[in-house]
């Protein structure tokens, strides 16, 4: 019996094979998951209903398992029918559960269309795609190193 935050069978495979610079892209309800699922990655489907599974629940799950040397948010639009004045209220859901966890990152913005094109590299090991509702909910993670135990 497994006694970690994270469960999931698929997505403990999947890191497990996964290492140091491989990716994991955190998909909201609206990304296009199965037509842009690059080479090497693997998907797992969590949309169970609108708004469950949310990004912030994998989010929370993930950075329990493995350590992040980078996270990458798909820029929002300033003009359109997609813009905002301001960043998206997730990313400071985003923000607010790395400092929970003294993970200390910045969100890094990527393009749209950059971002769709780098969550389909081959260095993507794992999409997880959520039912999350809310707008640019998407967020492309970076695995970082685990550091050797200092006390063995």
């Amino acid at each position: 019996m497994l006694k970690s935050q994270l469960l999931h069978p698929q997505i403990l495979e999947s890191l497990g094979r996964a290492g140091h610079t491989s990716r994991i892209l955190i998909a909201d309800g609206n990304y296009p998951a199965s037509t842009t699922l690059g080479p090497n990655a693997k998907l797992v489907s969590l949309n169970l209903s609108p708004g469950v599974v949310s990004c912030t629940d994998v989010l929370t799950s993930l950075i329990s398992a493995v350590p992040v040397e980078q996270a990458n948010v798909m820029a929002y639009a300033s003009e359109g029918s997609y813009a905002l004045d301001a960043d998206p209220p997730i990313w400071n859901d985003y923000r607010s559960i790395f400092n929970q966890t003294d993970i200390k990152l910045e969100l890094e913005p990527i393009e749209r269309f950059a971002f769709y094109d780098t969550a389909r590299q081959p260095d993507v090991a794992l999409v997880i795609a959520t039912a999350d509702q809310r707008v640019y909910a998407n967020l492309l993670l970076t695995i970082g190193v685990v550091f050797p135990n200092k006390t063995q």
